[in-house]
């Protein structure tokens, strides 16, 4: 049975409602192989991100899951976002995410150009409705580009997934992991992905190839 990899999630060192030993703990049961835990920083707590680093070296030291270090660079000015990001990078996050311009949320215009254009990322989570430009430039920088789960911040996949047909973006899907009920099945991931409008060999791309392929990169896998 392939297992799911799932690289963006919250803890309650953000807004998420567990712990990160719980948090892994449930997507173990869900048949997760990997989770990256990216909690929200902007400059006021980028500093805190290897507090839950102890956390995490246990439970990949006791359980059959890794876990990755993450952060999701969150409403910060756009003017910032590269040089959080490459705080957090120096500070151990393995997988930077930054939170894009879903439709559900005021999110800063631009914010997508100044994500896609740091070298210091490596997702664009829910783009919403990212112009054809920014998804090439996201290609350039070998940024992979979101099919989100969760609620309001898919409103945007269909989009999503037709620039990134056009283009050629790598297209992940994450659930952007807030609280139990957010976690899901190998099964569902995949039909979130059909949903969005993926053929089956695109959908088990974003599921599997593309998330192996990022995490390889950073020699996780």
């Amino acid at each position: 049975m392939t297992k799911r990899i799932d690289l963006h999630m919250h803890s309650l060192f953000s807004d998420g409602e567990l712990l990160p030993s719980e948090l892994a703990r449930r997507a173990l049961k869900l048949d997760h192989e990997v989770i990256a835990i990216t909690d929200h920083v902007d400059w006021s707590n980028v500093d805190t991100i290897p507090a839950i680093q102890d956390a995490i070296d246990d439970i990949n030291a006791n359980w059959d899951i890794t876990v990755v270090l993450g952060a999701e660079v969150t409403h910060a000015p756009c003017e910032s976002i590269d040089a959080i990001a490459a705080r957090a990078k120096d500070l151990g996050a393995k997988i930077v995410v930054v939170h894009g311009e879903t439709l559900n949320e005021p999110v800063t215009p631009g914010t997508n150009r100044a994500a896609v254009e740091s070298e210091n990322v490596d997702i664009l989570g829910h783009p919403g409705l990212i112009t054809k430009e920014e998804a090439e430039i996201a290609l350039e920088n070998d940024i992979y580009l979101e099919i989100s789960a969760r609620k309001g911040h898919c409103l945007g996949n269909g989009h999503v997934a037709n620039i990134a047909r056009e283009v050629g973006n790598r297209l992940l899907v994450d659930t952007d992991t807030h609280a139990p009920s957010d976690l899901i099945t190998f099964d569902k991931s995949y039909e979130i992905a059909l949903g969005a409008g993926l053929s089956h060999d695109e959908a088990m791309a974003a599921i599997v190839d593309n998330p192996r392929e990022l995490l390889k990169s950073k020699g996780i896998l």
